[in-house]
């Protein structure tokens, strides 16, 4: 195998920056001496160059040269999918932290090098004692987003002062039409107000998420380094309730790549923020001088107007006062989902958790809308967090979609979408099971005979409805949803704000306070594999479990391969709503089950695929508990997994228990 010329010099280079370090010259000076002293008689006329070989692998020196020189097999770019001409950076996931490929850098464009040093002063995690080799312990994982892309950081053990050494490369490109391949210079750079959006996630041993921080970090401090490099300690808050405490600091160097041949003064930079803060200040000021006077016409149209659930203000994790418009954006989710109820599947399958109160027993729930980034990030929310999400990808399909802001039974609040249809049909969506109900409104002045609609959906009132451009408040006299009439052009029956208002403080760019919107990610799981191995760990504990019972085991993997198609059905009418496939699945069971034999299934959905969580619930049901310890005649039992995977982590599991054995009367 020959390599071209400067490949070769390359190599040589390599190799010679090598013994340098080793410092080998001295080594061979020293055995030369020391050969020389011991091996030469006086009638020895000369060393030859074997002889000198031949000490040098004696003394093992030759030995710690190779130890320590490792050469690694370059993967060919277009193994990697990289292309030979320039593309821009998108967002993506490493799915193996471990393996490190080269990033295809476009020298015409310029980066921003995020390297995060370490951190420190995280006092909750004083006390945690130092993890053993090979230890589950609970970790924390940094996420980052900016200008489209997103990354994180490998999962480190939590401790006052976590061990998270990480780069990440940040593409700074221009966003004018035909300049994204030009090059961004200082004053372009100035005018990029998006932050670098960090979330810091914890895990713990049972895989539970929490959020510990959110932090928008402005990097243009970078712009007025002579070196292009800075050094930044970023203190990170709390979040809800604590948003004013600290959670600890994470020591970050800044490098720009090219480094700028004209940087910008510091004072240049302090102006330039502080004119962005002052003018995102002023929108923010005349917004909520036009709420206040708007919300007191509201309230002058009916006495009853008060006691509607109308929400023009949500808090964030931050504990930020920000109109709720701001949280609803349009969303593509690319070739990641394909139609509106396959993105209301996603949604429902993130988890339900709403935000925690400190002391568990305070009047109401702590109320906290996240940032969409940090809800992704965190796989769960609360039901605002879900519908905002389902709101802007049904924006995204084209939709006219809008949130719903109400109570459940009990009077309990609640947000949920709708869908207002160019015929005027109004659907509602309900965010956290991906239901779909439609709206059929009740005539009050109709005669009592007369038939009714008889209302699907399991909500009571409605106060206001919003989206990325619109907020309306419901003015009609009764907020009962069975009796409401949605049609927004009536202004007795819905009061709007100016869109122009809304568009002042909502719309993007308009200011430098909303965070920036990032992508979707790809599934972080390979389903195939997934099934495979789930299905092989209930088995064993199938296996184990009938073995304490004194029950032997054995299984059908044919029948247990004819329960796919069902699985597979009961995903695809979740995902759309209409069932399919059960008339092939039944005569496929009939065909496995011999005559005179009995046969039962019990299929089961997930939200995660952890075994031992998920057996011990199949086995609380007393169906499965009945298949599981089956006893009888000729039992055979089956088992199969089906994981679906959808963008982000977020999976739908489904899991089916099936047996057969010989009726005995």
């Amino acid at each position: 195998m020959s390599l071209p010329p400067e490949k070769a010099s390359e190599l040589k280079q390599i190799i010679h920056n090598h013994l340098i370090k080793m410092n080998i010259h001295a080594k061979i000076r020293d055995v030369l001496a020391e050969t020389v002293r011991e091996d030469l008689d006086p009638g020895h006329s000369s060393l030859s160059e074997e002889d000198f070989l031949r000490a040098l692998q004696c003394r093992g020196i030759v030995d710690d040269v190779m130890k320590d020189l490792h050469f690694s097999k370059e993967v060919p770019d277009t193994e990697l999918g990289l292309q030979n001409t320039p593309k821009p950076a998108t967002h993506f996931i490493d799915k193996d932290p471990t393996k490190l490929k080269k990033t295809n850098m476009d020298p015409a464009r310029r980066y921003l090098y995020l390297q995060v040093l370490g951190g420190k002063a995280f006092l909750e995690h004083l006390q945690e004692p130092e993890p053993l080799p090979g230890q589950v312990c609970s970790t924390f994982t940094l996420y980052l987003h900016f200008r489209n892309q997103r990354f994180h950081s490998k999962p480190v053990p939590c401790a006052c002062e976590p061990d998270l050494q990480e780069g990440f490369l940040l593409e700074i490109h221009r966003e004018g039409l035909g300049d994204g391949s030009k090059m961004a210079d200082a004053t372009t750079m100035l005018s990029i107000c998006d932050p670098v959006h960090l979330v810091l996630i914890k895990r713990d041993t049972s895989s539970e998420t929490t959020l510990v921080s959110s932090y928008f970090l402005d990097w243009r401090t970078v712009l007025s380094s002579p070196s292009g490099k800075t050094s930044v300690a970023v203190e990170l808050l709390g979040v809800g309730s604590e948003c004013k405490v600290t959670a600890g600091v994470l020591n970050m160097s800044l490098d720009l790549y090219p480094p700028l041949s004209e940087i910008l003064s510091p004072d240049i930079i302090t102006t330039q923020q502080s004119l962005e803060r002052q003018k995102t200040a002023e929108k923010e000021r005349l917004f909520l001088v036009y709420a206040k006077q708007w919300w007191r016409e509201f309230l002058e149209i009916r006495q009853a107007n008060q006691s509607k659930l109308v929400k023009i203000f949500a808090q964030d994790e931050n504990g930020v006062n920000r109109p709720v418009c701001s949280y609803v954006r349009v969303l593509r989710a690319g070739r990641l989902l394909e139609s509106p109820r396959q993105a209301a599947r996603f949604v429902s399958l993130l988890g339900l958790e709403k935000a925690p109160v400190v002391g568990g027993g305070g009047a109401g729930k702590q109320e906290q809308w996240c940032s969409l980034l940090a809800f992704l990030c965190r796989n769960k929310g609360d039901c605002e967090d879900h519908a905002t999400l389902l709101c802007s990808l049904l924006l995204g399909f084209g939709l006219d979609a809008y949130v719903c802001v109400g109570t459940k039974p009990k009077s309990l609040a609640h947000t949920w979408v709708m869908t207002r249809g160019t015929d005027s049909t109004i659907t509602f969506w309900e965010s956290l099971t991906a239901h779909r109900y439609l709206h059929q409104a009740i005539d009050p002045d109709a005669p009592p005979l007369a038939p009714q609609p008889r209302p699907s959906y399991p909500y009571r009132t409605i106060g206001c409805v919003f989206n990325h451009r619109s907020f309306l408040a419901n003015c009609q006299p009764s907020d009962a949803v069975e009796l409401c009439s949605f049609d927004f052009h009536n202004q007795s029956q819905w009061k709007a704000m100016s869109e122009e208002a809304v568009g002042s403080v909502c719309s993007p760019g308009s200011t430098t306070s909303l965070p920036p919107l990032p992508p979707l990610c790809g599934p972080s799981l390979e389903p195939s594999a997934a099934s495979n191995q789930l299905e092989l760990e209930l088995r064993y504990l199938v296996v184990e479990h009938r073995k304490d019972l004194g029950l032997a085991t054995v299984w059908d993997d044919h029948l247990s391969y004819v329960l796919s198609s069902a699985l597979a059905a009961y995903e695809l009418e979740r995902c759309t709503g209409t069932s399919c496939g059960n008339e092939e699945f039944q005569d496929a069971v009939r065909r496995a089950v011999p005559d005179g034999h009995t046969f039962k299934g019990f299929p089961i959905h997930f939200l995660h695929h952890n075994a031992r969580r998920a057996f011990a619930t199949c086995l609380r049901s007393p169906f499965c508990d009945e298949i599981v310890c089956c006893r009888g005649d000729h039992v055979r039992l089956a088992v199969r997994v089906r994981v679906f995977a959808y963008p982000e982590s977020a999976c739908a599991v489904w899991v089916m228990f099936a047996c057969k054995y010989r009726s005995v009367l």
